[in-house]
């Protein structure tokens, strides 16, 4: 290491045997003093720095989250604040908290060396009487365990391991200090993988845009009241920048590029990308520039194609109908593009999500109301009449109270269904089925198609929102994760597994 002029109190870094060493100039001393711990320039500088209340830590494996996590917290130790200082960092479940926990052990004694760690109750006590406590957060109705407490700094590692955001708001309420000029700090990291991808990804607007290391700061979402909420950014790190990790491991990029699975779990991995979920159902079979085509007027679909739809139902949460196109092997062709040359490819020409904008919060709509947009829907389109009855989820043909069912009051609408497949195994051949149509999207080593395959038009942005996405469960890698916005992904298969079997009116319910 080599400066003329070093500044007093500026962290360098120290190339030595054992690593990159942080050190600061001595100027009474005249040399070099170690550090123990110092944020790398970037995003861990980035992160620490920023005084905006509510912030995410996102990005590639590597530049050292989980870190940067810890010492926002350690930041305010020894500032004066003493026992009103007070932290709590969140995982799920106390196992996963496992890697945290290691990570503080490592580095506090070290910063701070008479704090003492509580491993029966999972706490540190710093020397001035500050706290940082290690807590599960499963469920929203965990929240009551915290209830009136006052966390001005509150942690979540690796957020989108949460299904939905109730969990993260509902501790909203509870970071706060009777000291006025004590920090209020909600801190999260995570990587573009789990369970709540898309909520996660809706909420701070990733990916970061025109590769720059933050989001422009948020100042206009607002909550479910529709109070104007705090204004908050995303911060982005990349493996590159964890020059510390990189010296000690030059090895450990190549590991990550060979352990990749495919393209797009190496792009989340090493860049970060939110478009696909390492890991996920599909990620390996799904391409957005072999699956995705050009819209086209609805109008001009050949008189000889199948036209149909499928639906998942839901009010509470989202319902879905999909309108599909299918092809009987006479393709038509627009501006160049080829749509439909294999017989049995499936088209998703267009879709209606009942959604409010917030992902899985549906519109609450009455079945009737649904059943009636649904035909004016294939009215202005210019396709009704030509809509075939599709599939939808059998739970609709139960009778809710007697002589009364979902499919039942569509009928008087207009709007009929056949039920979907929900015998043994139903699901995971579904996925499979689902899997191999997307494959079948695929040119050949000679460029030809031979088995059908499955696409959407551009129109169809909620499809490409959550099905490429959805991520597998982890204790059933043969099925997705149900906590997930699965609801497209499920009539998406219903109409996959679909084989336009005739039945009887009587039996639909």
């Amino acid at each position: 290491m080599a400066n003329e002029s070093p500044l007093e109190g500026q962290v360098y870094w120290d190339r030595r045997d054992e690593g990159l060493v942080p050190v600061i100039w001595n100027r009474l001393k005249g040399r070099y003093e170690d550090v123990t711990w110092a944020p790398q320039p970037g995003s861990q500088e980035a992160f620490l720095r920023c005084g905006l209340w509510e912030v995410l830590y996102a990005g590639t494996r590597g530049p050292g989250k989980t870190d940067a996590l810890l010492m926002d917290f350690a930041q305010f130790v020894g500032r004066g604040y003493g026992p009103d200082w007070r932290g709590i960092l969140f995982r799920r479940t106390y196992p996963e908290l496992g890697d945290v926990i290691a990570k503080s052990r490592k580095w506090f004694p070290k910063i701070f060396p008479n704090a003492r760690y509580n491993s029966g109750e999972h706490f540190w006590t710093f020397p001035d009487g500050e706290t940082l406590l290690f807590r599960h957060f499963k469920v929203p109705d965990d929240y009551w365990s915290y209830h009136g407490h006052a966390y001005p700094w509150i942690g979540w590692e690796e957020l989108t391991t949460w299904p939905s955001p109730d969990c993260y708001t509902s501790m909203f309420s509870c970071s706060r200090s009777t000291v006025k000029s004590m920090p209020r700090r909600i801190r999260s990291t995570t990587n573009p993988y789990g369970v709540g991808h898309n909520w996660v990804k809706h909420r701070f607007r990733l990916p970061v845009p025109n590769h720059r290391m933050a989001t422009p700061v948020i100042k206009d979402s607002v909550d479910k009241n529709g109070d104007l909420e705090p204004p908050r950014v995303a911060i982005t790190g990349h493996i590159n920048e964890n020059q510390v990790l990189l010296y000690a491991d030059p090895g450990y990029v190549a590991r990550i590029k060979s352990a990749a699975r495919n393209q797009n779990e190496l792009d989340a991995w090493l860049n970060g990308s939110w478009d696909i979920v390492a890991g996920g159902m599909f990620d390996d079979v799904w391409d957005r520039h072999v699956h995705v085509l050009p819209n086209i007027s609805l109008d001009r679909i050949p008189k000889g194609w199948k036209i149909d739809r499928s639906y998942d139902h839901g009010q509470s949460r989202p319902f879905s109908v999909g309108w599909w196109a299918e092809s009987n092997g006479e393709p038509l062709r627009l501006n160049g593009v080829l749509y439909g040359p294999v017989r049995g490819d499936l088209i998703r020409i267009a879709e209606w999500y009942g959604w409010t904008g917030e992902p899985n919060v549906g519109l609450r709509m009455l079945t009737s109301e649904i059943a009636q947009g649904i035909l004016d829907r294939e009215q202005q389109w210019g396709i009704k009449g030509r809509v075939k009855a599709g599939v939808a989820d059998a739970s609709i043909f139960d009778q809710y109270e007697p002589g009364k069912s979902v499919v039942g009051e569509m009928r008087k609408v207009g709007v009929d269904w056949q039920p979907a497949d929900k015998g043994q195994g139903s699901r995971k051949q579904g996925w499979e089925q689902l899997r191999e149509r997307m494959k079948g999207s695929h040119s050949g080593p000679e460029g030809v198609r031979e088995t059908p395959g499955i696409f959407v038009l551009e129109s169809c942005q909620q499809f490409c929102r959550t099905v490429p996405v959805i991520a597998r469960d982890d204790r059933d890698l043969d099925d997705v994760n149900t906590d997930a916005e699965d609801h497209i992904a499920d009539e998406v298969r219903y109409r996959v597994r679909n084989k336009m079997r005739k039945f009887k009116r009587s039996s639909w319910g």
